[in-house]
């Protein structure tokens, strides 16, 4: 069962392994990403040459596919690490982001779900909806939709391609099957950083990559991201010194702190 103590566990589990996990990712957060798995514990790869990516995904412990500044080229890498991924039988976190922005963005989020097996789905409620609806929209990477509003889709989602989602949102749901949970830790200054979207996905693969339960994996990311932006907020001044002290309390985030602020709501 999902609770306090599996999150504390996973989390031990990520700083005494290290996993290498592999990011094709957006240039917007690189390097964010790269430091909130390196604070976390694990091991952050960026690596997107079509020439390069299967040889990394060898090395990998899970990968993300993260679809934030796209080309065609980025796409034929992705496409060729999702499928090394599924030879390897490596967890894929997909952050399809910005769905529903435009056409080309849409499908190819709906695309590279066809191309192998992909663990978890994680996105903001509009991204979730417009892989299922095509007349669902965007506000460019911004979500128009509550977590709430993408529920039914994001279970769609999960049984039509066997999955976890992550939907985000003022309440993060996870949705396996007939299972949800529903977190509502995190504070009003996360949306105000660019890339903690992203970095949450990061830190799901970090989780999935040491428990192949992806609802809990998933969840027990998402806990954590929103209990380090809490506690990132008590002493930030605004936006730049909550990324850093958010960086700082993925790094010392303890069993005890864990275990006092999770909410979970359903």
């Amino acid at each position: 069962m999902f609770s306090a103590q599996t999150i504390a566990l996973d989390l031990g589990k990520i700083r005494k392994q290290a996993p290498l996990v592999h990011n094709i990712t957006n240039y917007v957060v690189m390097n964010l990403t790269a430091n909130a798995l390196l604070s976390i514990g694990a091991s952050p790869v960026m690596a997107h040459a079509a020439e390069e990516v299967e040889d990394m995904v060898k090395l990998a412990s899970a990968l993300v596919i993260n679809i934030g500044t796209l080309s065609s080229h980025w796409v034929e890498a992705m496409s060729k690490a999702i499928k090394a991924a599924e030879r390897k039988k490596i967890p894929v976190v997909l952050d399809p982001v910005g769905a529903g922005a435009t056409p080309y963005r849409t499908a190819t989020a709906r695309r590279l779900l066809e191309e192998g097996r992909v663990a978890i789905i994680r996105a903001n409620g509009s991204e979730i909806r417009a892989l299922v609806n095509s007349e669902a929209k965007t506000k460019g990477v911004d979500s128009l939709e509550g977590s709430e509003a993408a529920v039914e889709a994001g279970q769609q989602l999960s049984r039509k391609y066997d999955c976890a989602v992550s939907i985000s949102g003022t309440i993060d749901i996870i949705i396996k099957d007939e299972k949800t949970i529903r977190l509502a830790n995190g504070h009003p200054l996360m949306p105000r950083v660019t890339g903690l979207g992203c970095t949450a996905s990061a830190i799901t693969a970090a989780f999935a990559a040491i428990n192949s339960d992806y609802l809990s994996a998933a969840a027990g990311a998402m806990a954590v991201m929103g209990i380090c932006g809490e506690l990132a907020a008590e002493k930030a001044q605004g936006p730049a010194s909550f990324q850093v002290s958010f960086l700082d309390w993925l790094s010392r985030l303890d069993n005890q702190q864990i275990k006092e602020k999770l909410r979970i709501v359903g």
